[in-house]
């Protein structure tokens, strides 16, 4: 018992020890538990400040976004920003005011409406929520054509199938999901496929359990669910869509009976229809956006095709996708007016089209139209009206043809065989709002009213004319005109004459032609033309002779301002001449001045040279002066001979150059060396001149090559430049074939930076002398007219719609100048004369674009063809000088004959040689001249070199 006290005393102390070791294991992590406690709460602590400081930010942003839009609410990005930082920050209240405000101001897009349905569904709960999220989605697919939101509409009805009538709800918006989207060609097939899948679940609803026998009701339940599934696949087999392959198997597998032999034919019909339409669907794939180029030509296409349903899913796709893009919103407008018609989809596109180019005119004014045309009612007209006119239009002019727009429904409301009616106050009251509204507001705004002819105010005078019999208001609003800066136009005058001539008595018609006269300043002399023909009906003899001073006296004052105002003109015309003149005299000046500095360094210099000659004894032959016409750049020698059938581009020689560096010499040996032996070689037949191009034209062999590579292989380009190197406008261009000649005429007239390109065969005149130079035939054309006086904005398409009526016309050319400007000619050629005699008769004297047009048969004057240049006289000689060049400029006047072999003319020649020449012969150069003149050539013995020999040495 000791032995085991003494161990239990012995243990003691070690489980003690043990103890106390494991208590301060304990305490030591306790401690550290602690330590780590409170490291957690620190770093929650850091990340609480943080989140705060950024949910300070952003509602500092929210708050300055929310002021933003209280100063202006159509700040669409605005708007974007603000409900993006909301729907962050998860203020569902103050998210879903933001949504709706902008709901009103604009159409939302997709992704927004997605956001704004997915936030609402999570936080619904009772069926009156349900209702709400309906709506929202009733909304939404009424902004634009979205199968994604169709799709999220569909799947969130099928949850409430439950209720009652839950089932046929989803049916109905099923079937309303297929009408809107159910044609897209890549998206729509997924609509299709949710309806067959919801059908086939019903179906395993209504089947008896297995082994069990189906009554009647449940037999015919059955067969009208499965009839529901056959249908729907047969519509969509019918409907090209993306895939059809598969739903056409899809269709196999699951009818017991396999496919109909309608359902094939229909399915076939649709493949063909979707091969038509892949092209554009695949430009559609690969394009970027906004692809409005390849949206215009699949429209294009579907229009042709004449489906209306296809051509609105294909308008709406494009809608979606160019939302701003106002020409075609008023294109898809246009096309629903006129083709549909159906109420509440022309009026939904309409409203759509205004919601999202507020700012174009033209879609209001259609969309008042449109209600008009469906029977809306007048307080819906009135408010569309008041959203137009706030809408903020870009120019004045917009403003009245709204208003003239909104006042021309206000009159059709009147009944006028009434004296009296609200409407017709209506009315009055309208024109009275509508002359303020454009005198303050938009006089305020574009410093304009917009009505400078006051249109509004004369529509107004001749309704109080004509429905009202209320000349009194008529005149007074005419007087309104007259004081607001009209009077002193004619037409204005005019057109109140025939108010007055039709409504009112002839005395306000004399009174109105006398103030007419008296303040008409463009066209007073038909004013006074009008005066003298209403008194020559209306009038007694002392009106007339009223009328005759009146009208005597006008006129003369406007002939003396008219003739101060020429003389004054004159005498400008005359200072600007004389400061012309003194310029091109001193300018004449400078140049001799330069000219004769030029030459006398000349002089010094080869009067060094010849020192320098004969110091060292050296014949060293130097560079000759060239005269005129002697330079030879490759084939420019027989250039000269070339003629285009325009007959204005013969070779002129260039003026004689100045003294050049040697450098220069050997650049032009080079350059005449280079092309001599092609030039034996050169076939015209392979060849086309080509003129009238601009000098400043840049790289003109490059762009010649560039433009008739087309036409077959270009072997050369021959462009023809001065001796200082700037282009002259024309060019050869050779080919390897002769066969690319006739493509390469083709290209004649084309423009070339903005001037016609002519291009014509080459053609040696040594060896064609009788090259017809002009295209045209110079003599009369019976089945052709000339037309006269045409306006220079006149267009070949605008000149063949008008004369196309009066038979069938075969080719029209619009008569130009060399730079490609307009002349106001044209010649129009017909099938027979018969027609043309008929086009004369009615359109001679007729007005095109405020321009009176002269027509006849056509019949140009006869060409004049230049004689042949004949050879030059003796300088000094007192005989004609010779015809000008092709260019209206005079070749050189020096005789290159020697002066011993010129012999003057006699009166009475004797026999030389046993050769009489005849009487007043000249010869000139070794050639006879003169009426009965025998040439050298001719002679029965020529002189020889040795005769000339001795005739230029003889002294």
């Amino acid at each position: 018992m000791a032995t085991t006290g003494n161990e239990e005393q012995t243990l003691l102390p070690g489980i003690e020890e043990e103890a106390e070791g494991m208590e301060r294991e304990m305490e030591s992590e306790e401690e550290e538990e602690e330590e780590e406690g409170m490291g957690v709460e620190q770093s929650e602590e850091e990340d609480e400040e943080d989140t705060s400081e950024d949910e300070r930010e952003n509602e500092a942003e929210i708050q300055r976004l929310e002021e933003q839009l209280s100063i202006n609410a159509f700040d669409y990005n605005c708007h974007v920003d603000l409900i993006k930082l909301l729907r962050q920050e998860g203020k569902l209240h103050r998210l879903r005011k933001a949504r709706q405000k902008m709901s009103e101001l604009f159409p939302l897009t997709e992704e927004i409406w997605l956001d704004w349905l997915k936030d609402e569904i999570r936080v619904t709960e009772d069926e009156s929520d349900r209702e709400k999220v309906y709506e929202l989605f009733e909304r939404a697919v009424k902004d634009y054509m979205c199968p994604e939101i169709w799709l999220e509409y569909v799947q969130y009805s099928i949850g409430g199938m439950g209720a009652q009538g839950g089932i046929e709800r989803v049916r109905s918006i099923f079937e309303r999901a297929l009408t809107a989207v159910g044609l897209h060609m890549t998206k729509g097939a997924s609509i299709w496929e949710a309806y067959r899948e919801f059908e086939i679940v019903i179906l395993s609803t209504v089947q008896p359990p297995p082994g069990s026998v189906a009554s009647k009701e449940q037999q015919e339940l059955l067969n009208a669910q499965l009839e529901r599934i056959h249908k729907l696949f047969r519509r969509q087999l019918a409907v090209p869509l993306m895939d059809m392959e598969g739903t056409y198997a899809e269709y196999s597998d699951w009818a017991d009976d396999g496919v109909p032999e309608t359902v094939t034919h229909q399915y076939r019909h649709s493949l063909q229809q979707l091969e038509k339409c892949k092209p554009f669907e695949e430009a559609l794939l690969v394009s970027e956006p906004p692809k409005l180029a390849e949206y215009q030509a699949y429209i294009d296409f579907e229009i042709k095709e004449g489906d209306p349903a296809r051509v609105q899913i294909i308008f709406e796709r494009a809608l979606a996708e160019n939302c701003l893009v106002p020409d075609l919103w008023i294109k898809y407008t246009t096309y629903l007016d006129r083709q549909l018609k159906i109420k509440d989809l022309v009026l939904s596109a309409h409203e759509r089209a205004v919601r999202n180019c507020p700012w174009t005119m033209s879609l209001w004014k259609s969309y008042l139209l449109a209600l008009e045309r469906h029977g809306a009612d007048h307080q819906t007209v009135t408010d569309v009206f008041e959203k137009a006119l706030n809408a903020g239009f870009i120019q004045a002019a917009d403003y009245v043809e709204i208003w003239q727009s909104n006042l021309d429904y206000l009159r059709r409301r009147v009944d006028f065989s009434k004296e009296w009616s609200r409407e017709l106050d209506e009315l009055r009251a309208a024109f009275a709002r509508s002359l303020d509204y454009l005198k303050q507001d938009v006089k305020e705004r574009f410093s304009e009213s917009g009505d400078l002819s006051c249109i509004i105010m004369q529509i107004w005078a001749r309704i109080e004319a004509l429905h009202c019999k209320n000349m009194q208001k008529a005149r007074e609003l005419w007087d309104s005109i007259m004081t607001k800066g009209n009077a002193k136009y004619a037409n204005m005058w005019l057109e109140y004459y025939n108010l007055e001539r039709s409504y009112g008595d002839a005395a306000h018609c004399r009174k109105a032609l006398h103030r007419a006269v008296q303040c008409t300043s463009d066209y007073p002399e038909h004013v006074c033309d009008v005066l003298l023909n209403f008194e020559r009906v209306e009038g007694s003899l002392e009106d007339w002779d009223a009328a005759v001073q009146k009208t005597e006296t006008k006129l003369n004052r406007v002939n003396e301002q008219r003739a101060r105002v020429a003389e004054k003109e004159a005498v400008l015309a005359r200072q600007e001449e004389e400061k012309a003149e003194h310029r091109r005299k001193a300018k004449a000046d400078k140049k001799a001045q330069k000219k004769s500095q030029k030459a006398n360094s000349t002089g010094d210099k080869r009067k060094a040279e010849d020192e320098d000659e004969d110091e060292w004894g050296e014949d060293e032959e130097l560079p000759s002066k060239r005269l005129r016409g002697e330079e030879d750049f490759g084939s420019t020698a027989t250039e000269e001979h070339m003629e285009t059938e325009s007959g204005l581009f013969s070779r002129r020689a260039p003026p004689p150059r100045k003294s050049e560096p040697p450098s220069f010499h050997k650049n032009q040996q080079g350059l005449s060396e280079a092309p001599r032996q092609p030039q034996e070689q050169r076939r015209d037949e392979d060849c086309v001149f080509v003129s009238n191009l601009a000098f400043n034209l840049e790289d003109p062999e490059g762009k010649m090559r560039t433009l008739f590579q087309g036409c077959g292989t270009v072997q050369q380009v021959r462009p023809v430049f001065t001796p200082k190197g700037v282009f002259r406008g024309y060019c050869y261009v050779q080919f390897e074939d002769r066969l690319a000649v006739s493509e390469a005429l083709k290209l004649d007239r084309q423009e070339v930076d903005g001037r016609p390109m002519y291009v014509s065969p080459c053609v040696d005149k040594n060896k064609n002398p009788d090259f017809k130079v002009f295209k045209y035939k110079t003599a009369m054309e019976k089945h052709k007219i000339f037309i006269s006086g045409l306006p220079y904005s006149c267009t070949k398409e605008t000149l063949e719609d008008l004369c196309k009526q009066h038979g069938t016309v075969k080719t029209i050319r619009l008569v130009t100048n060399r730079s490609g400007k307009p002349k106001g000619l044209a010649y129009v050629e017909y099938e027979n004369e018969a027609q043309a005699s008929q086009a004369v008769m009615k359109m001679d004297g007729t007005m095109l674009e405020n321009f009176t047009i002269s027509v006849a048969i056509s019949n140009p004057p006869s060409r004049k063809m230049e004689d042949k240049a004949a050879p030059s006289r003796i300088l000094g000689a007192s005989t004609l000088r010779q015809p000008q060049g092709a260019r209206g400029k005079g070749r050189t006047q020096i005789s290159l004959l020697p002066r011993s072999l010129y012999r003057q003319s006699a009166p009475d020649a004797k026999a030389e040689n046993g050769t009489v020449s005849a009487t007043h012969a000249t010869v000139t150069d070794g050639v006879h001249e003169g009426p009965g003149t025998t040439s050298l050539d001719t002679q029965t013995k020529p002189l020889s070199n040795e005769d000339f020999a001795r005739m230029l040495l003889k002294k």
